[in-house]
């Protein structure tokens, strides 16, 4: 026996605790109408998890509680326990005694335990579903589930044998995998949409970030240009500046060491006794070539530097007009461009009202004067205000180098009258033989002397002045390349020069290369920088992260659809697996339950033949429509309708020595036979644990009653049975009989007979 007992108390009309062990294949409950025999069976669907209140003849849960009495108080909870022998092991859990609680309160809360644990509903549910037992399974028939499974459409009663059967799991698993299977199609339109909203987005950001990557690359390619530039001028200027000074350093101590000399002769001179007027022209004479001469050096000075600033501007001026020349389009004001259409409106109006073909003439050569002016003016007006104050600036300093020329044309003059007169001593003097002139003759070396020195470090200077400036262009273009392409460029001290061929060129090589050469790649560089200029791309680095960013979202939806897509199949295919399982369990089932029912309704009625049979039954429905469709269908327009097949199952029964053929035709008696021989058949198919039969022979007469008993006879061999009835034939079969009744204080109560035990104390 797998059922062994059942414990309840507070439930309904069982105020008191009451315990009914079924140690017996067949168990009988009897009693009075109205005693609470019919609530055992009620317990058994509570115990079991039935959730509707109205299923068990109540509106709220309190209703399944105890009210009270005559003398008995009302409870305040409702508890009902069933205990099975699981020494087989028919449900999954390692206890050879289980025991099953379901416990409701006045607040409607309930609880469930197992073996005294609280556990959840669905842990009761999945528990019981292992031994096919179920709150509102077919083990439970009351005479109204009898009579229901006849008058259902071909549909429940098919679901019903499905249930019986155990096939509920499949079509369960089918529903869900129906119900993903419709949110994962949801969800794969849902991504294929954000995909295509965000595809002319991507299209639009990687446009951009193709114009950034060139940027960047211009960028790259300017900054290692810069490298090599900035790195070969400074390698220059420094050694420039290292050969000037060697070259400048003797000349000046030379320069010093003359002067001393020159003072020592002119000393010696001063003293002489033989002093003589000449010996003083000579001495006036070269302090005033001196004054010249130093004069002279200040305004070349003055000119050289005046010539680096005119060619700085210059140069900034030619930067100026390749930056115009490099515009693709102009931008004309369109007020300036109504004005010249003004002009031309009126020049052919005076074309209209006049004929004379020479004035018509005159008319069209004003206008393409009109177009030719308006085109110089605006090819000329570009940067024209910037480019026309540095050429008044040249204009100044080509002013004040004109002065500085005019003085030192009369320096020059001066310098070579004074030059004859010196140089006419000096023959004279030397045409003296006596010692007194040795000094004048030192004297005159002296000064040829400091004259070659003096050209060559003026010759210095200049260099010097030229290397300067060349050093504060060197100084501009690390200023303007650290704006233009960040810290990078002035990274050049890092690198060093190279040939065509990679291989790294000398010292020598780098400060003997033609300055043209530089000139060239400062030219190329100008070049990349209007480019970069023009193209114009901001925030470069924001908009490649967002590039990265949504196409990275791109991937992981093109990912995600891709598992959809797969999920999809996959759930398509468990659906058509579970489909044809479902198919063959319950063609399976329905074979095996035909050879029940035609035993038992054979035994029932002496003969004659009933089966189930698989039909499928037409219905119309509307025809689905997607919403772009619904948008078109005007709200009175009726949608076209279209079948489809409902497939079910359908009783067929033929009795012996009558015509009669089909359910509508039977009598009430033989309905009662026939729905019990098929609830028989189908518990013999999948026989659960136990079956309770609640008053299913209620209408049977006393022949049918001996062949309903027999049949319960032989169905107590597969399932125990609790039987609540009124019938004596059926009471006969029972092993033990528990009497319900119910004294004046409403309370059931239970009185319990043992045949077996009642034969032996007989005997």
């Amino acid at each position: 026996m797998y059922l062994k007992s059942i414990e309840i108390s507070g439930f309904k009309s069982f105020g008191k605790k009451a315990v009914l062990d079924f140690n017996v294949p067949i168990s009988a409950i009897v009693g009075p109408n109205g005693s609470g025999k019919s609530n055992v069976a009620e317990a058994f669907s509570f115990v079991l998890g039935e959730q509707s209140i109205k299923s068990l003849r109540g509106k709220r849960a309190e209703d399944l509680i105890f009210n009270g009495g005559k003398d008995a108080p009302r409870s305040n909870r409702a508890s009902v326990k069933l205990v099975f022998n699981n020494v087989q092991r028919i449900f999954n859990i390692d206890f050879d005694e289980v025991s099953i609680e379901r416990v409701v309160n006045r607040d409607s809360s309930s609880e469930y335990l197992i073996n005294g644990s609280a556990v959840r509903l669905k842990d009761i549910v999945e528990l019981l579903s292992s031994a096919h037992i179920g709150a509102s399974g077919h083990q439970i028939i009351s005479q109204g589930e009898a009579d229901k499974v006849l008058n259902s459409n071909i549909r429940e009663r098919r679901e019903m044998i499905e249930d019986a059967l155990g096939l509920k799991i499949y079509q369960n698993k089918k529903d869900e995998s129906v119900r993903k299977l419709e949110k994962t199609e949801e969800n794969i339109k849902q991504v294929e949409s954000l995909r295509r909203e965000i595809a002319p987005h991507i299209r639009f950001l990687k446009k951009q970030v193709e114009k950034i990557e060139k940027m960047f690359e211009m960028k790259e390619n300017l900054t290692k240009m810069y490298h090599d530039y900035f790195r070969r001028e400074e390698e220059y200027i420094k050694f420039e500046k290292q050969s000037i000074s060697t070259e400048k350093h003797p000349l000046v101590e030379k320069s010093h060491k003359l002067e001393q000399e020159l003072a020592e002769a002119k000393q010696i001179l001063a003293k002489s006794s033989s002093k003589d007027s000449r010996s003083d022209d000579v001495v006036k004479v070269e302090s005033k070539l001196k004054e010249v001469r130093a004069l002279k050096d200040n305004l070349m000075r003055s000119m050289g530097r005046i010539e680096g600033e005119i060619s700085s501007l210059l140069r900034l001026i030619k930067k100026q007009n390749e930056t115009n020349s490099a515009m693709s389009k102009k931008t004309v004001n369109l007020f300036e461009v109504e004005n010249v259409a003004k002009q031309i409106d009126l020049e052919i109006a005076d074309a209209t009202d006049g004929g004379d073909i020479s004035k018509i003439k005159q008319i069209f050569a004003s206008i393409k004067k009109i177009l030719k002016d308006f085109i110089e003016k605006n090819k000329e007006s570009e940067d024209k205000e910037s480019i026309a104050d540095l050429e008044s600036e040249i204009k100044k300093l080509e002013t004040e180098k004109n002065g500085y020329d005019i003085k030192l044309k009369e320096a020059n003059n001066l310098e070579t009258e004074l030059s004859e007169q010196y140089s006419f001593l000096k023959s004279d003097i030397e045409k003296e033989k006596d010692s007194n002139r040795d000094a004048e003759k030192s004297l005159f070396r002296i000064v040829a002397e400091q004259n070659e020195i003096r050209g060559k470090i003026n010759g210095l200077n200049s260099r010097e002045s030229v290397l300067k400036h060349n050093e504060d262009e060197l100084n501009r273009e690390l200023q303007e390349a650290s704006i233009l392409v960040g810290v990078a460029a002035l990274r050049y001290k890092d690198f060093w020069p190279t040939n065509a061929d990679g291989v790294a060129l000398t010292l020598d090589e780098i400060v003997k290369e033609p300055r043209q050469v530089q000139e060239d790649k400062k030219h190329a560089m100008e070049k990349i920088k209007i480019r970069l200029e023009d193209a114009g791309v901001s925030g470069g680095d924001d908009v490649v992260k967002e590039y990265k960013e949504t196409t990275e979202r791109d991937t992981f939806l093109e990912r995600e659809l891709g598992d959809l897509v797969k999920s999809s199949e996959s759930l398509k295919a468990l659906i058509v697996e579970l489909e044809e399982k479902l198919t063959t369990e319950f063609k399976n089932g329905v074979t095996k339950i035909n050879i029940q029912f035609q035993q038992f309704f054979t035994a029932m009625f002496g003969g004659g033949s009933a089966s189930l049979l698989v039909v499928k039954e037409k219905k119309k429905k509307k025809s689905d429509t997607d919403i772009s469709a619904m948008a078109e269908i005007d709200g009175d327009e009726i949608q076209e309708e279209q079948e489809e097949s409902e497939e079910g199952l359908d009783i067929e029964v033929s009795l012996p020595k009558k015509k009669t053929k089909g359910l509508m035709m039977l009598s009430g008696g033989e309905r009662a036979l026939t729905s019990i021989a098929l609830l028989f058949a189908i518990s013999q198919v999948n026989p659960p644990p136990f079956i309770i039969l609640d008053e299913t022979d209620a209408a049977l007469d006393e022949a049918n009653s001996r062949k309903y008993g027999e049949m319960i006879s032989a169905l107590s061999k597969y399932s125990q049975l609790i039987l609540i009835t009124h019938n004596r034939e059926t009471m006969a079969r029972a092993g033990i009989i528990y009497g319900v009744t119910m004294g004046s204080d409403g309370v059931s109560r239970l009185l319990s007979i043992q045949f077996e035990e009642a034969v032996q104390v007989a005997k």
